[in-house]
């Protein structure tokens, strides 16, 4: 494992769950890779959108899928950067099962020069039949910062 997602293990948490819309809707680290990040949701009452059938708001699903294709993003750049999202393109399949977690799986399959490609899923327990997918890029929005450990790694 490089320096650099040895140090994404470490801080991962504190990434996501130090966010303050993170935090409030209560989403959760999970994992971490080159170019791979999942998150969780646990289900919560007050973010049902609707109380009659109790399913989660899709505003909370876009919401997790939006974080976890970030912090893929970062880790497909290979080093600590600030990014804005360019675009994000959501597209539900079906309501989330009230009382399930939504686990959200992003995978960055490119990064040019300034701009990550990400693709991801949110599913309650089969990524097989999601709750939706996304479509994302991210745009750089400043240098990246390499650990001096994971520079060395490369040569």
């Amino acid at each position: 494992m490089s320096a650099f997602i040895e140090r994404l293990w470490e801080i991962g948490p504190g990434l996501v769950e130090g966010t303050p819309h993170a935090k409030k809707l209560g989403m959760k680290f999970v994992a971490i890779d080159k170019g791979l990040a999942t998150l969780s949701l646990p289900y919560n009452v007050a973010l049902i959108g609707d109380p009659r059938s109790r399913v989660i708001a899709g505003g909370a699903v876009t919401t997790v899928l939006d974080q976890a294709c970030g912090l893929a993003a970062i880790a497909g750049f290979d080093g600590f950067a600030q990014l804005a999202t360019l675009s994000l393109r959501i597209d539900y399949q079906r309501a989330a099962i009230p009382g399930e977690t939504v686990i959200a799986e992003a995978v960055c399959y490119k990064t040019t020069r300034h701009v990550a490609f990400i693709r991801a899923v949110a599913h309650d327990g089969d990524p097989d039949d999601p709750v939706a997918t996304a479509q994302a890029a991210f745009m750089l929005t400043g240098p990246i910062y390499k650990l001096p450990e994971a520079e060395e790694e490369e040569e």
